[in-house]
């Protein structure tokens, strides 16, 4: 029937399921580490922009290989509205992401007319063409200074600390994956799939190609600059530093191998791509100076995910650090019981301090790497 295709869960076990999961992750932040926490976080994050492209590639059937450059805007667009312009974050992030939606429209629209390799192309040079734009307008981006984003705010009360920025992320996590949802039920939904399976049928039925395909370049800019957005809230610093054409094809690989046209799967591949690299620190962790680890050479093959760095005593520092995070910054947290030699970075590599903002919460401690 025309009312079991168009509901949201399928089965009632489904939406139970899907309850019980909202309930479990409300309460994991007070049960896991603040380590586990900023990972939920950036699952959270990455997710709301995957989950555009998804509408790009997995229900429209086009390509886009520069999704981070939109994702990078809208992180920009909202550091510029909340320092330059004093609007409060809860208000930039969605006017971020409308911002961030015009801009792909401008992109998308020459793009509608392609497709396949000249497609990919296209959606290569508007990344290419917005890094070249963040590394000019100082004005906007601040040049070779990281942009200064404000700390999440909502009528005056100001959101401190990791634990309270997951409620915020995944209060955006909920609203954004409904409104996909809810999207793929109404005409145009049908329309951008219909456009996907078979673009000359679509056609003859009466769907403006170019019309649908413009539109999904900016729904994925959308969702691209509110995950942007609320990145650069949590940060509350944004460089262009760390999000090229890799960081693109991250975003390409959360969508394949949570499965396009897949809206729930989209946030489980967010959360394979995201998790793996911590899983290998791990697993390098547990391997080092074990009979496999000897074995197989690990320890020069592996170095980069090694926890635990020397400092120039050749003492054991006494942080365990998280492989390479984004903007070039390395988390560092003090491991307890130990003593404190100094801040712990690998050769090329300064101890950086995020300055505090306002008073609110603490100064990030981080190891950066100013030429990376």
């Amino acid at each position: 029937s025309y009312a079991a295709d168009t509901t949201i869960f399928p089965t009632v076990t489904s939406r139970n399921a899907a309850i019980l999961g909202i309930v479990l992750v409300s309460i994991a932040p007070w049960l896991i580490s603040d380590y586990w926490v900023a990972i939920l976080i950036q699952i959270g994050m990455f997710g709301i922009a995957a989950l555009g492209l998804n509408i790009l590639v997995g229900f429209t059937g086009q390509i886009s290989i520069g999704h981070a450059a939109f994702f990078l805007f809208g992180a920009f667009t909202s550091a510029y509205l909340s320092s330059k312009l004093s609007v409060p974050a809860f208000f930039a992030i969605p006017l971020s992401g409308a911002v961030t939606a015009l801009v792909g429209l401008v992109f998308g629209l020459p793009a509608a007319r392609l497709k396949g390799l000249y497609l990919a192309i296209a959606t290569l040079a508007a990344q290419y063409i917005l890094l070249d734009f963040f590394s000019r307008a100082e004005w906007f981006t601040g040049g070779s200074v990281p942009a200064m984003a404000e700390p999440f705010s909502i009528f005056g009360y100001v959101v401190n600390g990791d634990r309270q920025y997951f409620y915020v992320v995944l209060a955006y996590v909920i609203a954004s994956f409904i409104l996909v949802t809810n999207l793929m039920r109404t005409r145009d939904g049908r329309a951008l799939v219909a456009v996907r399976d078979h673009y000359l049928s679509a056609e003859i039925m009466g769907i403006n190609l170019t019309k649908y395909r413009t539109l999904s370049f900016g729904l994925a800019a959308f969702f691209a600059g509110v995950g942007g957005a609320l990145y650069a809230h949590y940060q509350l610093v944004v460089s262009n530093e760390g999000f090229g054409i890799d960081r693109s094809i991250l975003f390409l690989a959360m969508v394949i191998i949570g499965g396009t046209g897949s809206i729930m799967g989209t946030l489980m591949g967010t959360a394979f791509v995201v998790i793996l690299p911590e899983s290998m620190q791990w697993l390098s962790a547990v391997l080092k100076g074990s009979s496999i680890d000897q074995a197989l050479q690990l320890n020069n093959n592996l170095t980069f995910l090694r926890p635990y760095y020397q400092t120039e005593e050749g003492e054991e520092n006494p942080f365990i650090c998280s492989s390479r995070r984004d903007n070039g910054m390395q988390k560092c947290s003090h491991i307890p019981g130990r003593r404190e030699l100094r801040m712990p970075c690998t050769l090329g590599w300064e101890a950086y301090t995020q300055p505090q903002a306002e008073g609110v919460g603490a100064a990030r401690n981080a190891c950066i790497n100013w030429n990376q």
